[in-house]
């Protein structure tokens, strides 16, 4: 354990060391935080249930409508979009300054975005060809594929805002609210067609994405229009859901005639506005949680590694799920039908086991994050960093290349 330990501070002093004095480190605290939040609610509110060999997906939404405030804790990519705004404005705006090309630029940021889905879609489909030649059932490979599969969505979404960075940055995030107020209106007021909702999808997710372009530009550095989105949010949330008729989980429930999420609703847009105003106001919290330097060091790998785990998560816990359906009986918390209250801490139990899966998917696949060791990512910066903190190079160079990108 001492020795654990002393390795861990030695590679925290390293990042520590790595790490510009000027870093703002409550941006990347923030993006870790909506990383971990999107991992464990998927965990949490996704089950796989056993039938005779079979596996299908549930959720303990749907039998324990009571654990919506849980959603409200997990569902955090607003934050990630906000963030993502942010550090797309500031990243286009340096490259601007430095003469680079808008192409060299969008093309570095997708890549970094897409390099680590092709290893997921090539083991998955080997995966899925094989289930079915092995003779599994047909509606079980489709369950578990439609889960790899899910996350790809933010991604998509995710690479459309960054392309539009430039014309982004001079919206307000009134307009993109306002698309979404209009289509919902026209589907649940006018008796509109459901295929319009999915304007929502890019239009619900730009508004923290501008939110975080304002941000950039110096909009959001006071107190004041922190508390007013977390107010203003929170209590046009409360409204929609309480009087408006929307649900009151910001996830989407299998079953349910509305979803929140899939599209976004207003709900989920007034939800997200809140949330930005939370992480606004625990900037200067998490900044002094980010002085210290083994927390700090945590939180900068985790960015190192965040496309890895957002996209490998899912693989994990149906890993374990597989293993487990090798035991005589169904387990608690991992076969069974999520349909009382036992099962939570049942689940809870399961969450280290597939922490510790994730954690071998990291080690086998990270390097296809940053291009690999040979690979055309191997002069970047994050690649440097994670060098550097594992030691390969020296701190000085560390210092001049390393964490100051992580």
């Amino acid at each position: 354990m001492r020795s654990l330990r002393a390795r861990w501070s030695a590679v925290a002093d390293r990042v520590e060391a790595g790490t510009p004095a000027d870093r703002d480190r409550s941006v990347d605290a923030l993006r870790a935080l909506a990383i971990l939040g999107v991992v464990l609610g998927h965990w949490l509110v996704t089950a796989m249930t056993s039938s005779e060999g079979s596996l299908a997906t549930t959720s303990p939404l749907t039998r324990m409508p009571w654990l919506a405030p849980v959603s409200w804790v997990f569902q955090t990519l607003a934050v990630f979009f906000f963030v993502g705004g942010l550090v797309a404005a500031r990243g286009h705006a340096s490259a601007r300054e430095q003469g680079v090309p808008y192409g060299a630029w969008v093309g570095r940021r997708l890549a970094r975005l897409f390099r680590p889905v092709a290893a997921v879609l090539a083991l998955w489909t080997v995966a899925a060809a094989g289930m079915l030649l092995g003779g599994a059932a047909w509606d079980t490979v489709q369950a578990l594929v439609r889960l790899v599969l899910s996350p790809l969505w933010f991604l998509l979404v995710f690479a459309v805002l960054t392309a539009a960075t430039p014309p982004a940055v001079r919206l307000h995030p009134v307009w993109p609210a306002a698309v979404v107020a209009a289509v919902d209106v026209w589907r649940f007021g006018l008796g509109g067609p459901e295929w319009v909702g999915w304007v929502n999808v890019a239009a619900g997710w730009l508004v923290p994405y501008t939110l975080g372009a304002a941000w950039a530009r110096g909009r959001l550095d006071r107190r004041g229009p922190a508390l007013a989105l977390l107010a203003g949010g929170a209590a046009a949330t409360a409204v929609l859901v309480v009087w408006g008729g929307y649900p009151a989980s910001m996830v989407g429930v299998p079953g349910a005639a509305v979803s929140n999420l899939n599209p976004p609703t207003s709900a989920a847009v007034a939800f997200g506005l809140a949330q930005c105003g939370l992480a606004l106001l625990l900037r200067q919290p998490l900044a002094r949680a980010m002085a210290r330097p083994r927390v700090w060091a945590a939180v900068a790998l985790l960015n190192l590694s965040a496309m890895t785990v957002f996209l490998w998560h899912q693989t994990a816990m149906m890993v374990v799920t597989a293993l487990g359906l090798t035991s005589p009986v169904d387990l608690p918390g991992l076969h069974t039908a999520p349909d009382s209250a036992l099962w939570i801490p049942a689940r809870l139990l399961w969450l280290p086991v597939f922490a510790a899966v994730l954690a071998v998917c990291l080690a086998a696949f990270h390097a296809y994050e940053r291009g690999g060791r040979g690979g055309p990512g191997r002069n970047d910066s994050a690649t440097a960093s994670a060098r550097s903190v594992g030691g390969i190079r020296p701190v000085g160079t560390a210092r001049r290349q390393g964490a100051s990108r992580v």
